[in-house]
């Protein structure tokens, strides 16, 4: 019995931000990751983003251009 797996190739995926706060919060825990700001700084969304994702996923959200981006989305 053959099983197959299909491989999730994570650099293939990029994870755009939804809103220019998301963005800006991805821009945030990108710094505070890499060392470029305080840990101890960040608050809410941002300090979530800094422990849950990886600064690959960060640098993608964080990349995302705000033209056309609301300021804020409802969850």
């Amino acid at each position: 019995m053959a099983i197959a797996f299909e491989v999730f190739r994570h650099e293939e995926y990029t994870m755009p931000a939804k809103s220019q706060a998301q963005q800006k919060a991805a821009g945030a825990a990108l710094a505070a990751k890499r060392g470029d700001a305080k840990k101890s700084d960040l608050k809410g969304a941002s300090k979530s983003m800094e422990r849950s994702m990886s600064e690959k996923e960060l640098e993608d959200m964080a990349s995302t251009k705000q033209k056309g981006k609301p300021k804020h989305v409802s969850p």
